[in-house]
C-alpha cells in the first residue's frame, strides 16, 4: 500500500465519552479486525468516563504489514499524533527505541499476573516497551453439524484426516451449494501467511525457519513434505481464491456457511456465535492437525499496548494502557469478543469459560504456541518473514515447486543473515 493511501486510512473516530475542561485528549491507534475497533472504543470510553479525559480511537489498516509501515513512518518522524499504539508480538525489537519504558507505570503485582514469556518478549534491553493485552494462537474451526451429518465424531488430528473429511463434506454440500469449500485459511502473501505456513512446517517437524541460535533451517525434507501437502489443497479442498484471503476473508466464507473447516485466530469464535450468524451454535474449535510423525503446532500471535515516547501526555497514556490491560478489561473482552487473555488466572474464570469453553480445553495450545523467529532475527525479522511468505506463496500459486521454494527461502534468509541479524 502506498504511503498516501496508508495515511488516508487513518480516519479519526471520536469516542463518545465527554471530557472535563481539565482533561487531556489521547489518540489511540488500535484495531480494525473483526469487532476490534468497537472493542477498543468500548474500553477507551470506559477509561475516559472514569478519568475525565477523552480518547480518539483511530481506524487503522487491517493488515499488520500496512500498520507497521505506517507506525514506523510516524515514529521515525517523532510524531506526537498518536499516544498509544497496539503493537504486534513481533514488533518490540523493531520499534523499541521509539516506545516509552512502562516498567514503573504498571505495579509489579499486576505485571506478574501476565504470562511471563510475553512480558519477557516485550522487554528490550531492560526496557518494558509493551504491556500484554491479548495473546493468540492459530486454531482449527469446524462445523459441528456437518461433522455429525457426514459421520465424523471428532475433529481431525492429522492433516491427512482433514483432507479426507473436507473432501467428503465438500462433495456432499456442493449438491445444494456450489460455492461450498472444504477448508479456508490465510493464503495471501503477507504476515498472516507466515503464521499459517510456520504451523504447517512445524507440525511436520520442519522447525521454525531460523532456530534460536540464528541458524537458517528451513530447507529440509520435512518442510518440503509440508509444502507439497499444502500445494495439493489448492483447487481441491481449498478454493483458488484462498491465495487472496487474509483473516477476514476466510472468516466471511466460513461464517457465511460456505466452508467445513477454517484456520483462524480465537477472535473469530465470538463473531461466528453472534445472534445474526448463520452458523451460530454450529462451531467447534480444536487444535490444528499434525503432519506425519509430527505434532500440532500453533503460531504465537498476540498484541501489546505501548506508549509513544514522543507523546505529549505520557502519564495519562500509561494510565490508559494500565486500565486496558488490567484483569477486568481483559475479562470483558474475553467474554464479549473471545480475545485470549494474557492473565493466566482468567483461564480458570467460570464466566470466561462459559462464554468461550475452548479457552479451557485448548489452554496448552495457547501457552505452548510456536514463536516466529523475531528474537533470533532481531531488526531483520520483517525481511525474513517476507522471504518466507513469498516463497510459500509461490508454492500456493503453483509458480514454484516445494523443493525450489525451500531452497530459495534458505538462500534468501542466509543472505539476510549475512548482513547481520
Amino acid at each position: 500500500m502506498k504511503k498516501a493511501v496508508l495515511i488516508s486510512t487513518l480516519s479519526l473516530a471520536f469516542s463518545a465519552g465527554a471530557a472535563s475542561a481539565q482533561g487531556v485528549t489521547l489518540t489511540f491507534a488500535c484495531d480494525s479486525v473483526g469487532s476490534g475497533y468497537d472493542q477498543c472504543k468500548t474500553g477507551a470510553d470506559a477509561w475516559a468516563k472514569k478519568t475525565g479525559n477523552t480518547v480518539r480511537v483511530l481506524q487503522v489498516p487491517k493488515e499488520t504489514g500496512d500498520r507497521l509501515a505506517l507506525y514506523q513512518q510516524q515514529l521515525g518522524a517523532k510524531s506526537k499524533d498518536v499516544d498509544v499504539y497496539m503493537i504486534d508480538v513481533v514488533w518490540p525489537g523493531l520499534i523499541s527505541q521509539h516506545l516509552a519504558d512502562l516498567s514503573k507505570s504498571i505495579p509489579k503485582a499486576e505485571l506478574d499476573a501476565h504470562f511471563p514469556a510475553i512480558v519477557k518478549n516485550n522487554t528490550i534491553n531492560g526496557k518494558l516497551v509493551g504491556v500484554p493485552w491479548f495473546t493468540d494462537a492459530g486454531v482449527l474451526y469446524y462445523r459441528t453439524d456437518l461433522m455429525e451429518k457426514y459421520g465424523y465424531k471428532s475433529a481431525p488430528k492429522t492433516w491427512a484426516e482433514l483432507e479426507t473429511m473436507a473432501k467428503k463434506i465438500q462433495d456432499g454440500e456442493r449438491k445444494d451449494n456450489p460455492r461450498f469449500v472444504g477448508f479456508v485459511f490465510q493464503g495471501k502473501n503477507y504476515e498472516g501467511l507466515t503464521c499459517d505456513a510456520l504451523e504447517w512446517v512445524a507440525s511436520f517437524g520442519g522447525g521454525s525457519i531460523v532456530d534460536a541460535n540464528g541458524n537458517v533451517t528451513i530447507n529440509n525434507p520435512k518442510t518440503v513434505a509440508a509444502l507439497k501437502t499444502v500445494q495439493g489443497w489448492i483447487g481441491t479442498i481449498a478454493p483458488q481464491a484462498v491465495t487472496t484471503y487474509a483473516e477476514e476473508e476466510a472468516r466471511n466464507v466460513f461464517q457465511g456457511g460456505n466452508a467445513a473447516f477454517m484456520r483462524n485466530w480465537p477472535y473469530a469464535y465470538a463473531a461466528g456465535q453472534d445472534e445474526k450468524s448463520p452458523i451460530r451454535g454450529k462451531i467447534g474449535v480444536a487444535a490444528l492437525p499434525a503432519g506425519p510423525g509430527g505434532k500440532p503446532a500453533a503460531t504465537l500471535g498476540g498484541w501489546q499496548l505501548a506508549v509513544n515516547n514522543y507523546s505529549a501526555h505520557p502519564k495519562e497514556a500509561a494510565d490508559l494502557v494500565r486500565y486496558l490491560t488490567g484483569r477486568e478489561e481483559q475479562k470483558r473482552r474475553a467474554i464479549e469478543a473471545s480475545y485470549n487473555p494474557t492473565i493466566a488466572s482468567l483461564y480458570k474464570d467460570q464466566d470466561v469459560l462459559k462464554a468461550v469453553p475452548f479457552f479451557g480445553s485448548l489452554y496448552d495450545v495457547f501457552v505452548n504456541a510456536v514463536a516466529r523467529p523475531a528474537t533470533a532475527t532481531k531488526s531483520k525479522y520483517n525481511q525474513v518473514s517476507n522471504a518466507f511468505a513469498s516463497g510459500v506463496y509461490g508454492v500456493l500459486t503453483k509458480k514454484q515447486t516445494p523443493e525450489a521454494a525451500a531452497a530459495s527461502i534458505q538462500a534468501q534468509i542466509t543472505r539476510i543473515k549475512g548482513r547481520g541479524f
